[in-house]
């Protein structure tokens, strides 16, 4: 398979993932329970959430068909890509479905250790192409630190 069709197929599973998510949190941040709690002073405007998912899923895609195919489409790299999927596509509901902060503050601290172990695990293989994930580490830093002031202030 030629990398580009990993782009590919890595891209829909990703932008899958986004889609799901977004059909399972419902009304989301337009909810009233959403718009009456106590958030982060640093909490960015709404489209900026749409612009940095947009940006850091077409970058983990690079990353994904970079590292699977450097690893030989390696069991250990599609299950923590699984993993990965399922935490993302998870925290949706559990937050903003069922109000569930804490929860939701497990499996955002979960999804932000397993990207960093990507990010740190693969760097040998992956050399500068490392980079591409960079966007989701920076960005799960901010989400699990939303998620933590929602939990402790709420």
């Amino acid at each position: 398979m030629r990398w580009y069709s990993g782009i590919i197929l890595f891209a829909v599973l990703n932008f899958g993932a986004l889609a799901l998510g977004g059909f399972l949190m419902g009304d989301g941040p337009g909810s009233g329970w959403y718009q009456s709690l106590d958030k982060a002073p640093w909490t960015p405007s709404g489209w900026v959430f749409g612009a940095a998912w947009t940006t850091i899923m077409a970058c983990f895609s690079l990353y994904m068909a970079r590292l699977w195919r450097k690893t030989n489409k390696s069991k250990t790299v599609v299950s923590l890509f699984v993993i990965q999927w399922l935490l993302n596509v998870a925290w949706n509901p559990i937050f903003f479905n069922f109000h569930l902060v804490f929860p939701a503050l497990v499996v955002i601290i979960l999804l932000t250790c397993l990207v960093f172990w990507f990010m740190l695990a693969y760097r040998s293989e992956l050399k500068f192409h490392s980079l591409w994930i960079l966007p989701y580490a920076i960005w799960m830093v901010i989400a699990t630190s939303l998620n933590a002031y929602v939990y402790l202030y709420n």
